[in-house]
């Protein structure tokens, strides 16, 4: 019995045998060609991958020299900042001591001189030392004599604002030593460093002593010898001005040079002065580095022009084998080409056999390239009808005799059917410039008939329709006097000319006229009038011709004319019609405002009686007293002037409401002058204040001081204002108020409407206002909310108003939502702009109340 033996364990591919297989695979797909020109590619791309090893050597030790350079400027800028630390707290220790012994008292002011003489001639960097009070005034000071005098301090004079007095107020909170930089400004000498050590007498506050440090000798003498001719030292303030000494120019990163660099610097605040003070340092240039290595660039050079070799013979070559390719190209893009086109090609010898046809050709026809090619007349796509015209017209081609523009012939297709074609005939020259034959182009053009028939009639019955129109239709090109369409109506007004034409853009407005004759007011490119066509009006002009006895609405636009010129068009509608229906519809407009104050004075009749009764009564009694009282001799002459004197004034008060009532309901034509707008509601006011006192309603004016006078009828105007004041007491009276809340408020203010400076009426009252679909057709005419109402008081008010050019509009006034009230608003423009809108609106009179 034999034992199976066991399955072998399958062996793993290693992974670079299946690249390589893979490898070869790849290499094998490819063609020739592209073989070739992977393989060129090979060694310039090893030339490459050598510079870019090189590059990153370079790039390498440039990052690694900078890294020590900064690490070295680091621990440079750290030693030297610990040095001018250490000098700072020597000199502050030192003041420290000075201010113990003046809090102690162990020093006088003599002895404070010298201490500090001794202090600044000792150590070059203390510039000043003062002695200040806690109130902020220097009891004594003394300095280098090197210091500006701006900078001295004199004994007596108190702190100055700036950061001397805030370290100042910081020392006495704080009880603790304070440094500070005050701010300077170009031009002021070099600041000084400060540091302020507070007195402490017994746990009070009792002064400070101010030492100053030249910013310049602290950095001199307080930083190593060896690291100022190393590096570019400076001290910085918080906000980075340079307080003591020089520092590099700026250098930025060359754009040519990507692996220059800016400046080695490094900057550290300086404890225990903090922020306020930063020392900073910049190193000097001190070699060249590898970029300067010959070795380098003699590298960089010798692969850039091996790479260079490599590239252009990679370039001959493929040059070669595009010019292989070219040839075959052609071939197929031209076969290609002619089987694409959709015009029929052919091509005939000089005796007249086809040569040569293309697809197109064959779909045309409907014959194919082997039934026609070698054919001779007559063809099989020619018509039986037309071969005597198309053989004349063969010979002619053969001869030379072809028409440059072709020639329309009808083609028969293999089907029977017949198709309009139009043909173009041109030589045919072969490679050495002689002629073998005749090539013809044909083209299908049945559908372009089609359409240009139907244009055709379609532009007849266009003219059909502009001939037919009742409005005048005429286009002119600009700067020309051509008349180029004009339909009947205008050649029955106008004639054929571009009179008509000219007079109505002139007349109209709707194109300024030019003077062509000078160069500035043309286009220099165009010829055309740019002053007429930028401030040409694009509405509508109505004109009126004494000629034709005629109002006309004239309307114009530009448009492109079919050969490319900027034509205008003017279409003239005769509107005599409606003009004459327009002022026959103003003069019962004016009537009906007449009829307006009759009936608003019929309304007002029972309440003018009782305005008159009262002066009639006044001298009634006056006139009976006086005869009793002469019958009786009881009376002196001042007593009977007196007396006649108010008999007299009743008289003429009888006289002036009489006057007034006249003057309201007379019918007479408008009259729009100058008015004053205070005067008018004075007048109105006199009137509706009858009406007023019937319904007892109590009338408040407003009325704003210096208002400019308006261009207006005065008499239309109060008769407005008396409508919406009527209107006011009746809307109160129906809604049953109560007397506290019967009143009607009339305003009168200066406003500026859309821009335009205005005078704003408003009538309020306390009524029940008016209903949403009351507001909708409030002002129509015909329309009333009264029972005994026309509906024409409030049409007729909108009407006067914008027969001044104002507008008018009514809005209800709500506490909450319940309706208290309604306002009459609308604005009249000035006769004239305003001089002083600030006189205006501040000089305002106090609101008057009357009763």
């Amino acid at each position: 019995m034999t034992v199976p033996s066991a399955p072998q364990p399958a062996v793993a591919t290693p992974p670079a045998r299946t690249a390589a297989r893979m490898w070869r695979r790849w290499w094998r797909s490819l063609s020739p060609n592209r073989q070739d020109r992977f393989a060129a590619l090979a060694p310039l791309a090893a030339v490459l991958l050598f510079l870019a090893a090189i590059v990153a050597a370079f790039w390498y030790l440039r990052v690694e020299e900078a890294d020590r350079e900064q690490e070295a400027l680091r621990r440079d800028v750290e030693y030297a900042q610990q040095r001018v630390r250490l000098r700072l707290l020597e000199r502050q220790e030192q003041l420290m001591r000075v201010a113990r012994d003046l809090t102690n008292k162990d020093m006088e002011l003599p002895q404070f001189h010298q201490r500090a003489e001794s202090l600044i001639g000792q150590y070059p960097e203390l510039q000043a030392i003062t002695w200040i009070d806690e109130t902020g005034k220097v009891l004594a000071s003394h300095a280098t004599p090197t210091i500006a005098s701006a900078q001295v301090r004199v004994a007596g004079e108190v702190l100055r604002k700036g950061d001397t007095q805030a370290g100042f107020a910081l020392s006495r909170s704080t009880q603790q030593p304070v440094y500070s930089q005050p701010a300077f400004k170009e031009g002021e000498p070099a600041p000084l460093l400060q540091l302020q050590v507070p007195l402490n007498a017994q746990g009070n506050f009792a002064g400070v002593v101010l030492g100053e440090y030249s910013v310049e000798n602290l950095l001199r003498y307080g930083t190593p010898t060896e690291l100022l001719a190393r590096y570019a030292m400076t001290l910085l303030d918080s906000k980075g001005e340079v307080l003591a000494g020089v520092p590099l120019a700026p250098r930025e990163r060359n754009q040519w040079m990507p692996w220059s660099r800016r400046t080695n610097a490094y900057e550290v605040p300086v404890s225990p002065v903090g922020n306020n003070l930063v020392l900073r340092a910049q190193a000097y240039r001190t070699s060249l580095g590898l970029v300067g290595s010959g070795l380098f660039w003699l590298v960089g050079a010798l692969s850039a022009m091996t790479a260079w070799m490599l590239i252009a013979t990679w370039r001959h070559t493929r040059r070669r084998m595009q010019a292989q390719q070219a040839l075959v190209q052609e071939t197929n893009f031209r076969r290609a080409m002619e089987n694409s086109v959709l015009t029929g090609m052919r091509a005939l010898d000089l005796n007249g056999t086809i040569t040569y046809v293309n697809a197109a050709f064959c779909q045309m026809t409907g014959w194919s390239e082997e039934e026609l090619v070698g054919q001779e007349p007559p063809f099989p796509y020619w018509p039986e009808a037309d071969h005597e015209a198309l053989h004349a017209r063969l010979q002619d081609e053969l001869s030379g005799k072809s028409i440059p523009g072709g020639f329309q012939v009808r083609v028969r297709r293999k089907s029977g059917t017949v198709f309009d074609a139009r043909l173009y005939v041109s030589p045919l020259i072969d490679a050495r410039g002689r002629q073998t034959g005749w090539m013809t182009s044909m083209t299908d053009i049945t559908e372009p008939n089609r359409i240009r028939e139907q244009l055709s009639a379609s532009h007849e019955r266009f003219t059909i329709v502009l001939e037919a129109l009742d409005a005048s239709v005429s286009v002119a090109p600009l700067g020309s006097a051509e008349l180029l369409f004009a339909n009947k109506l205008y050649r029955q007004w106008f004639g054929s000319q571009t009179d008509g034409h000219l007079q109505l853009v002139a007349q109209a407005g709707v194109l300024p006229a030019g003077d062509s004759g000078h160069p500035s007011d043309e286009d220099p490119l165009m010829g055309l009038p740019t002053d007429s066509l930028t401030s040409a009006h694009s509405e509508n002009a109505e004109i009126f011709l004494p000629d034709l006895g005629k109002w006309l609405e004239v309307r114009s636009r530009y448009l492109s004319w079919v050969d490319g010129r900027l034509a205008q068009m003017v279409i003239a509608t005769d509107i005599t019609q409606r003009r004459l229906a327009e002022a026959q519809a103003a003069r019962q407009t004016e009537r009906a405002q007449s009829v307006s104050g009759l009936i608003t004075m019929g309304e007002m009749a029972s309440s003018v009686a009782h305005e008159l009764n009262q002066p009639l009564t006044a001298i009634s009694n006056y006139c009976s007293g006086i005869i009793s009282r002469i019958k009786s001799g009881q009376i002196t002459e001042a007593g009977l002037l007196a007396a006649l004197e108010k008999t007299a004034h009743q008289a003429q008060r009888a006289g002036q409401i009489i006057q007034r009532i006249r003057d309201f309901v007379k019918k007479s034509e408008p009259k729009r002058q100058r008015a004053d707008a205070e005067q008018m509601v004075a007048e109105a006011v006199e009137l509706a204040g009858i009406e007023l006192r019937r319904n007892n309603v109590r009338l408040t004016q407003y009325v704003a001081a210096r208002l400019p006078s308006l261009m207006a009828d005065s008499i239309l105007i109060e008769q407005v204002l008396v409508n919406l004041m009527k209107n006011g007491a009746e809307s109160i009276a129906n809604a049953s108020r109560p007397p506290a809340q019967r009143s009607v408020e009339l305003r009168v203010v200066p406003r500026q409407i859309d821009g335009v400076d205005s005078v704003e009426f408003s009538v309020q009252d306390t009524g029940k206002g008016l209903a949403p679909e009351v507001l909708e057709r409030l002002f129509e005419a015909f329309f009333s909310t009264k029972e005994q109402g026309m509906g024409m008081g409030l049409n007729l008010c909108r009407s006067i108003v914008e027969a001044h050019q104002g507008r008018m509009q009514a809005e209800n006034i709500y506490n909450g939502t319940e309706v208290t009230g309604c306002r009459f608003t609308f604005w009249l423009p000035l006769a004239a702009p305003a001089t002083d809108t600030t006189n205006v609106v501040a000089n305002t009179e106090s609101p008057r109340t009357t009763a």
